[in-house]
């Protein structure tokens, strides 16, 4: 296993991490947990020593299941990382409230303490302000106590609002999807919790399934690799001199296996020198968003990188739900936000790719409107 600093501590982790949210479905639901644990013992064999969890992965088990898996080995072997944030709790949260939700997962978890504590799902700057001024004293008591050694967050949000959170030098690390898809729109976020001494833990490194289910379309990844391309969209992202672990959410031990593989031998470049490498071949997606945000500054403020996003899963599946599942789930927006448009043109005169950005916008204002009929 290739192992790589995390930030600025003193802990030396897995490139690859063992991402506990796929645990075998039917296992989960006959309550045959052991056998589910023996997953995570399996990675810690081959070396890979993160384990992430978080309340109601895999029907509010998989902290329980890997609690298991912990109880059976040094504790000081594996570093383990769970959530928490409004969502779990209330929208003004009492110390309380905050307590009890540690607590169960450090029971769940059969440990005194939790290696790296997510302040979970933060979608943009007002939902991080919000929870910071919530939330955060909360961490600072519980990490006081020893019970969070570390203070870290996750996020679904663009590359310079990652930057702003990254520079209230609150946090010792970030849980941030990023992978072939949409890499230029996190690179600089990634590029900047490096710069400031942070951990940078990746997940959704296939892309939500997207890049293993077009294999025609990322075959360009295994260019002189044996790997499949799944292993090479693993690769590509733990490449990157700037992340630290590469999540991976395995369900059998063939799972872990083809991860293990994926970073033999792994040599690390800075993330400019990979979208050098990477970014014609990338762009090469005609009608695909690559994320480059120039698209940014609509006058009636539309998020329109996050709805272009959303608008790939539309063309790679050709299902509707894809795209505003993506947007609700992803990005916490409507599609009918998109009506909002005033067809001004300046989005489209910002595009590096050219693309019909105002016909995408109408075609996902009408999904909605489909939904709703439906």
């Amino acid at each position: 296993m290739y192992y790589k600093q995390y930030g600025n501590t003193d802990m030396k982790v897995s490139a690859i991490g063992f991402g506990a949210m796929r645990y075998d479905a039917e296992d989960v639901k006959a309550g045959r947990f052991g056998k589910c644990a023996e997953i995570p013992l399996y990675a810690l064999e081959k070396g890979i020593n993160y384990w992430d969890t978080a309340p109601f992965y895999c029907e509010d088990k998989s902290e329980e299941i890997t609690g298991i898996a912990l109880a059976q080995v040094k504790r000081s072997d594996v570093f383990v990382s769970s959530k928490t944030n409004l969502g779990v709790l209330k929208d003004v949260p009492t110390r309380d409230e905050f307590r009890k939700r540690l607590e169960t997962s450090l029971q769940r978890l059969q440990t005194d303490y939790i290696d790296f504590y997510h302040l979970w799902c933060l979608l943009n700057l007002e939902s991080w302000q919000k929870q910071m001024e919530l939330l955060y004293g909360f961490y600072e008591e519980a990490q006081a106590e020893g019970l969070i050694r570390n203070i870290v967050f996750s996020s679904h949000m663009q590359g310079n609002e990652i930057e702003k959170v990254v520079e209230s030098h609150k946090f010792k690390g970030m849980l941030i999807g990023y992978n072939a898809l949409n890499y230029r729109f996190r690179q600089s976020g990634i590029e900047s919790a490096h710069a400031n001494g942070m951990g940078v833990v990746v997940m959704n490194p296939l892309g939500g399934g997207m890049i293993p289910s077009n294999p025609d379309v990322f075959s360009y990844l295994t260019e002189g690799t044996d790997l499949t391309v799944p292993q090479a969209a693993l690769r590509f992202v733990a490449s990157h001199q700037e992340v630290t672990v590469t999540l991976a959410g395995c369900t059998t031990k063939a799972h872990i296996d083809d991860a293990v593989k994926a970073v033999e031998g792994l040599k690390e470049r800075p993330a400019k020198e990979i979208v050098t490498a990477y970014g014609e071949k990338g762009a090469s997606f005609n009608d695909l968003c690559t994320g480059c945000g120039y698209c940014k500054g609509c006058p009636v403020d539309i998020p329109i990188p996050k709805f272009m996003d959303a608008y790939n899963q539309l063309i790679f599946t050709g299902k509707e739900k894809k795209c505003t599942d993506q947007l609700k789930n992803t990005w916490g927006l409507k599609a009918e936000g998109a009506k909002e448009c005033i067809a001004c043109g300046h989005c489209e005169t910002e595009c590096t790719q050219h693309l019909p950005i105002i016909e995408r916008l109408e075609r996902i204002a009408k999904m909605q409107a489909d939904v709703a009929e439906a």
